[in-house]
């Protein structure tokens, strides 16, 4: 059965994004509209299919704001009277920067109106009556401009937007307290300007500290990671995450908080790929991981054969007529 759905997310804009995967991955019978409000009140569509639901009602500027709050408003009301489908996909268990009181009431109204969710892993939370899990989709393929290289020993990698929840400063902290003038650290993201001031410090203080601070291309990205010998995201919590997934991808393995998550992954992929500390990152903890990838005899490359995004988009086109069914018994 052929199925519109609305994508609370922007079209593709030639990076790699989970959006572009989704889209390429598409079964023939699902076709994606994109998120706009004009397409949210007026467009036809049978599924409104919503990732990051905070980015409906958030904004900086207060007029912008309270704009957005009120069309989706409009919105819900909507969804109601037109009998449209929702699907949630459960990307964190809560948004990494919280909202406001407003906020929450507004996204239990969106939540009330799911009707199917979807989890990325098996350790998502979610009721098994409304919900199904597809695996966030494999990167393999997805960099054809960089050519694959040898990594470079002592070589260690953060990249991705640098947060303050992401741990970047702490990993600057304890990469400096390790005295080895064998070992490199690369910084590659966009960051805030606060901790842009902090990496560019570190760098000044140390040689061994090199960045490039800002949205890099994808073929840049993935021979940054081509030449890592470890790459380290040092969040300070963890649930899903894409990075960790495209490290894997390119063939690099990682040193991530250990989280039911980050387990199952580790598992999946086999030994020596997914590396996990406990509580807070430290000089000890860099080193054993540096110590365990050595030695430890790994695969060529880690198994993510059920990760290809064909298979991922059968799933959500039958994850969408599922919503459907719901929608119609609810």
């Amino acid at each position: 059965m052929p199925v519109t759905v609305l994508l609370s997310l922007a079209p593709p804009d030639g990076t790699t994004k989970f959006v572009v995967q989704l889209v390429e991955g598409k079964c023939t019978d699902t076709r994606y509209m994109f998120f706009s409000w004009r397409a949210a009140l007026f467009g036809k569509y049978d599924v409104f299919h919503v990732h990051w639901p905070e980015q409906l009602v958030r904004a900086r500027n207060p007029i912008v704001r309270g704009i957005k709050r009120l069309l989706f408003r409009l919105f819900m009301a909507r969804i109601k009277l037109s009998r449209i489908a929702v699907v949630r996909t459960l990307h964190n268990l809560h948004p990494h920067e919280g909202g406001d009181r407003r906020e929450e009431q507004l996204l239990k109204q969106l939540d009330k109106a799911t009707d199917l969710s979807i989890r990325l892993n098996a350790a998502t939370p979610m009721d098994p009556d409304k919900g199904v899990t597809i695996l966030h989709g494999h990167y393999i393929g997805r960099y054809p401009g960089a050519r694959e290289s040898e990594s470079e020993r002592g070589r260690l990698l953060y990249f991705g937007l640098i947060r303050p929840y992401k741990g970047v400063e702490r990993l600057i902290q304890v990469f400096r307290s390790i005295h080895d003038p064998d070992l490199a650290l690369r910084v590659v993201g966009r960051p805030t300007s606060e901790l842009k001031a902090l990496v560019e410090a570190a760098c000044r203080d140390d040689e061994r500290i090199t960045s490039r601070l800002e949205f890099v291309a994808d073929d840049v990205l993935a021979a940054e990671i081509y030449q890592s010998e470890l790459v380290i995201l040092p969040y300070k919590e963890m649930h899903n995450s894409g990075a960790i997934l495209v490290a894997l991808s390119l063939g690099r393995p990682v040193l991530v908080p250990r989280s039911a998550t980050n387990a199952l992954l580790a598992e999946e992929v086999g030994p020596g790929w997914v590396n996990m500390f406990e509580g807070e990152l430290t000089e000890v903890l860099v080193k054993e991981a540096l110590e365990g990838i050595r030695s430890v005899a790994r695969s060529s490359k880690p198994r993510l054969s059920g990760r290809d995004w064909r298979v991922v988009g059968e799933r959500h086109h039958s994850a969408y007529q599922l919503a459907i069914e719901n929608m119609r018994k609810r």
